[in-house]
């Protein structure tokens, strides 16, 4: 049974909904929360989110074409396979933690300052993506692709498995760990103890 949303939703709760396969396409929700929803597959594009919290939501493979995510908290999510490249490009201001983005692609987005905790980001697209002065805390980027991306000022000390050729990438008083600049080092093709 398909649920129906209000053109415009504020201030609203939405719990254990599943919505796969859903088009819940142009529809506005601020101050919103999601907590337990299956949004997988569902065609989320030109709806905007502003001040919205997402737990324990399944939103892999979702549309989000000229979608809008301002101030939007992702918590224990599972965002596999999702192309936020394809989003308002001006308006998208996200915090993960705890989350799954295997497979997804920021590709071009300007997303300075944002933060991103104990997540996954294998085989993540963050080419040419401005992530300037974020802080990746715990975060896994085993796969994940960093070209012409701009890290400046960003904190990587407690993440693990990403490979940034410094030659190719914007990482100016970026932070990173000794073990990880293993990661730096990686297009050298040099074997380190």
């Amino acid at each position: 049974m398909r649920f129906n949303f209000e053109k415009i939703n504020e201030d609203k709760v939405f719990e254990n909904l599943s919505l796969k396969n859903d088009d819940l396409t142009r529809i506005e929700f601020d101050n919103c929360q999601f907590i337990k929803c299956d949004f997988s597959e569902s065609n989320l594009s030109y709806s905007i989110f502003t001040d919205c919290k997402f737990s324990n939501c399944n939103l892999t493979l979702c549309k989000v074409v000229e979608s809008a995510f301002r101030d939007t908290h992702f918590d224990e999510c599972k965002i596999m396979g999702v192309l936020f490249d394809a989003c308002m490009q001006s308006t998208i201001s996200v915090t993960f933690k705890n989350c799954n983005l295997s497979n997804s692609s920021f590709f071009k987005l300007k997303m300075k300052r944002s933060k991103f905790e104990d997540s996954i980001f294998t085989e993540v697209d963050f080419s040419d993506t401005n992530l300037a002065e974020s802080s990746f805390e715990n975060c896994d980027f085993t796969g994940a692709i960093f070209n012409n991306t701009n890290i400046e000022k960003s904190d990587l000390r407690s993440s693990q498995n990403y490979t940034i050729d410094p030659s190719l990438n914007k990482i100016k008083k970026a932070k990173f760990s000794l073990d990880g600049t293993k990661g730096l080092l990686a297009h050298l093709d040099i074997e380190i103890f």
